[in-house]
């Protein structure tokens, strides 16, 4: 063996133990963070909603008449913040983690692809996650920037509020097993579907190819520490901000978006079913929302229409990956996720 041959082979062992190193490191991290922050919780609060048959009171105001105000966008603001917070800053962490600890080119073989093998899998992997819309979106924004797919990017994030599997054990307390039901059903067509045929808005968004992002760190001699930083800072940037204003321009018209007088039929459907789709809410809030209009008199089919475009995305969501996926393919994505509601309400005010 030349002495060449000899340092390129050292150096080839030397980068497969740190790169095993980086992935243990971020599994740790992963798999620490949600305990605390969503299994452990979870599994508490699906004990008490087997018993009581509730997790807790709507994050919406019940005076529909009253006007936008400063007021209502800071107490919504500080509920809904009260609420993610401890979320909100591992979807960030891991976000920024995703882009230096894990390897680009396994990222790309296992979730570069625009088949449907591809979304599927970035769709199984959110499971575990359990996070809403807006936490999942620094991790999907993460994936995007190590060459993984739309598609699956797009599964990843959608399938983390929607497949949440706490909040379909919540549901099945709470509400009825006609409620979960309906939510598997449509959540899988939207999670899965709307994620694999958005690959084809990718044009014009590629990142760099995997081998060149590896070359490129391989070469780099700035330390972990300074690079994580410098993802976290762009991370923060990139997001917080319009995470911030956003959260509270919904909150300040928190209690004129959703006309309950409506009751049911089609034009409530249509107006909760985009409604739904544009506010921002955490984990499972869907559920006491569904139970505090339903109490005020809210159709069925409107209901069911919320069950899954309220957690699916939001406005503070789109805002946050606007920058990691095409125009077009968010575009797409708030279209289906509208046209999906529609469906389910129009269903759910058949069999609910």
């Amino acid at each position: 063996m030349t002495s060449s041959n000899s340092e390129h082979f050292h150096s080839a062992r030397s980068f497969n133990r740190k790169t095993v190193f980086f992935v243990i490191l971020f599994l740790i991290v992963a798999i620490a963070g949600l305990s605390y922050v969503k299994w452990w919780p979870y599994y508490e609060k699906a004990l008490k909603s087997a018993t009581s048959h509730s997790i807790g009171s709507s994050i919406l105001g019940s005076d529909t008449a009253a006007a936008p105000s400063l007021g209502a966008a800071a107490d919504y603001a500080l509920a809904y913040f009260k609420s993610v917070w401890k979320a909100a800053v591992l979807g960030i962490l891991l976000g920024s983690l995703v882009q230096v600890l894990l390897p680009a080119q396994w990222l790309y073989k296992v979730l570069g692809s625009s088949r449907f093998k591809s979304t599927f899998l970035g769709g199984v992997a959110s499971l575990p996650g359990m996070m809403c819309t807006c936490c999942a979106a620094p991790i999907a924004a993460g994936l995007r920037k190590r060459n993984v797919s739309v598609g699956a990017s797009l599964a990843f994030w959608i399938g983390n509020p929607v497949l949440n599997p706490a909040t379909l054990i919540f549901m099945t307390f709470v509400l009825s097993w006609k409620f979960t039901l309906l939510r598997l059903v449509f959540g899988i067509l939207m999670t899965f579907g709307i994620s694999y045929l958005a690959n084809r808005f990718a044009r014009g968004k590629e990142v760099p190819a995997p081998a060149a992002i590896e070359a490129a760190e391989s070469k780099d001699e700035t330390p972990f520490a300074l690079r994580w930083l410098k993802s976290l800072g762009l991370m923060i940037l990139n997001v917080v901000p319009a995470y911030l204003l956003s959260v509270l321009v919904l909150g300040a018209f928190q209690n004129t978006l959703f006309p309950v007088e409506l009751g049911g039929g089609f034009l409530a459907i249509l107006v909760f079913a985009i409604v739904g789709t544009l506010f921002v809410i955490p984990t499972a809030a869907e559920i006491p929302i569904i139970q505090s209009f339903t109490a005020l008199g809210l159709g069925a089919g409107p209901a069911a229409a919320l069950l899954l475009t309220l957690p699916a995305v939001s406005l503070p969501s789109m805002l946050m990956v606007a920058h990691s996926f095409p125009r077009k393919a968010l575009m797409f994505v708030f279209a289906s996720v509208v046209v999906i509601g529609i469906a389910a309400g129009i269903v759910g005010g058949l069999v609910l």
